[in-house]
């Protein structure tokens, strides 16, 4: 990144400087106060702008960091992993678009930059062009195989047959009430989906989704009470969580869980307690 010159360069550095340890520490709101006192020194510096909408990701402020993103990649056009990080953070805004816009610009700007490829293989995804995507993850993969690694799969009939392993490990009550709740795989959230959340899901975070009502809402007086409700785990996201079989198959488990824990009524907070985040 470049930076001013002179003492006044010097200074914003050096918070730049404790910024990058804070957030690799995992103190990114340490982090995001280092930049500021950066960015009162320097305003344009691209470098706290980047490191500062990091440190905003960390914190699940996407338009935040979308922000800071935006200004470093405008202060310092030329640095492709500004418009890499702003086409992620745009994507998980569910603003396509605009994202693939960023993502060109990257690629663009550096074409050996692997997480331009990464993202571009995402939208790609997204918009059903399953042979752009591969391409486009394969490129990324071939630049940085260590970052970018094809994530582990499963066939249709092994992910059934876990799931029915898993069932039947549960106590036998759970499981009637389990026998009119449907469990659907697809591979993506869909954009609905999505969108049900405040604020928005990632469209590559969200594992799985439960809909309708759970045990203790349900109502006999209530007719739409009643009607049976969906699982559906979402195997693209599942599997970029994994690296390698046995981690997918802890993955897949966890999710299925988590979404079941979702019928009986649990919250989030409830089911982070209980390991099943």
């Amino acid at each position: 990144m470049t930076i001013p010159s002179g003492s006044i360069g010097e200074k914003a550095e050096a918070f730049l400087d404790d910024a990058e340890s804070a957030l690799d520490n995992g103190d990114p709101e340490t982090a995001i106060d280092l930049c500021s006192q950066a960015l009162a020194i320097a305003p344009r510096h691209p470098g706290a702008h980047f490191v500062q909408g990091d440190a905003y990701r960390l914190l699940g402020r996407l338009e935040d960091a979308a922000d800071s993103y935006r200004f470093a990649a405008l202060a310092q056009p030329e640095h492709a992993s500004s418009w890499a990080s702003l086409s992620l953070t745009l994507f998980e805004l569910l603003e396509m678009e605009n994202a693939q816009r960023a993502a060109d610009r990257a690629i663009r700007e550096a074409p050996q930059n692997p997480e331009g490829w990464w993202v571009r293989g995402l939208l790609r995804e997204w918009l059903g062009d399953a042979n752009g995507a591969h391409r486009a993850f394969a490129h990324a993969r071939w630049l940085d195989p260590v970052a970018f690694p094809f994530p582990p799969t499963l066939t249709d009939e092994e992910i059934e047959q876990i799931i029915s392993d898993a069932l039947r490990e549960l106590p036998d009550a759970l499981k009637t009430y389990l026998s009119n709740v449907a469990i659907i795989l697809e591979d993506l959230p869909p954009a609905k989906v999505l969108s049900s959340y405040d604020p928005p899901a990632s469209p590559v975070e969200l594992l799985g989704f439960f809909s309708g009502h759970s045990i203790m809402e349900q109502n006999s007086a209530d007719p739409w009470s009643q009607i049976p409700p969906t699982v559906v785990i979402y195997r693209r996201n599942i599997e970029r969580h994994a690296r390698h079989r046995e981690e997918l198959i802890r993955q897949l488990r966890m999710t299925l869980f988590h979404e079941v824990g979702h019928f009986l009524g649990l919250n989030e907070a409830e089911l982070a307690e209980r390991g099943l985040e």
